[in-house]
């Protein structure tokens, strides 16, 4: 199990305002354009996202965040991705290419494709959240009309999780204090941990809904402090939408390869 206090800290350090303040109502929107762009390469053209991969490059340097924090972190979503594509190989197994006495299965190329794109449409979300923050992303959701549904559920989650985070770690040094130093546990006592926080976080979830009624909630959040588009916003937005459709589009592989055959 991983340590929960660390988990809370974590989150407790993540960035709720946009390292680029004048360009944040735009990131949301980049962000989107280049998540189409990334999922809509072909299966079988792995060497079209590697260029795609300019954009976070570029990006985090550029708001000095670091492409090496984003790329360790972007490493979470690994495991998942690694799953959902561990079985390409086994299933397609037409010849793509030889490499000498080596056969590439369509397969492979297929489940690498899957890991980068996974890689990439993920360090762009990282990008997002670190130069916009949680709160001026739903702001900018709700001002371009997103179902008040929807972001008031994601600002509900962004808010309350720590509740949870923090239910976990009173259980966790509750344990310890009981445990006597032993560490390793069995798996029922680990059912019955999931089970009480669950309860606890139900009932918690009740008291907060009956205060928020009480207050005369209506289903909607407040939207916060407005985003402006300045002229700086629209040029980052244009520039970048139109790099990331550039490569998107144009093959610059066969374009080099074409010149230096």
């Amino acid at each position: 199990m991983a340590d929960i206090e660390k988990t809370y800290l974590k989150l407790a350090r993540i960035n709720t305002g946009g390292g680029c303040s004048n360009t944040s109502p735009a990131m949301l929107f980049i962000t989107l354009t280049y998540l189409i762009c990334v999922l809509s390469v072909p299966l079988y053209q792995p060497q079209k996202l590697i260029w795609l991969a300019a954009y976070p490059v570029a990006v985090s340097e550029i708001e000095g965040i670091g492409y090496g924090k984003i790329f360790i972190k972007s490493l979470w979503i690994l495991p998942l991705v690694f799953f959902i594509g561990i079985f390409n190989p086994f299933i397609d197994t037409a010849v793509a290419f030889r490499i000498g006495n080596i056969s590439v299965s369509q397969g492979c190329i297929s489940f690498i494709s899957i890991l980068i794109r996974g890689l990439l449409s993920f360090q762009s979300v990282l990008i997002l959240v670190a130069t916009t923050g949680f709160i001026d992303i739903f702001n900018t959701m709700r001002k371009f009309g997103c179902p008040s549904v929807l972001t008031t559920q994601l600002l509900l989650s962004y808010r309350y999780i720590y509740l949870i985070i923090d239910q976990a770690v009173i259980m966790k040094r509750a344990r310890e204090a009981r445990g006597y130093g032993r560490k390793n546990y069995p798996l029922k006592m680990w059912g019955q941990f999931v089970g009480q926080l669950l309860i606890r976080s139900s009932q918690r979830a009740v008291w907060i809904h009956r205060a928020m009624d009480a207050r005369g909630f209506d289903g909607t959040m407040p939207t916060g402090h407005s985003l402006t588009w300045t002229s700086r916003t629209w040029v980052w937005l244009v520039a970048w939408c139109s790099v990331i459709i550039c490569l998107r589009l144009i093959d610059f592989s066969s374009l080099i390869k074409h010149f230096v055959s």
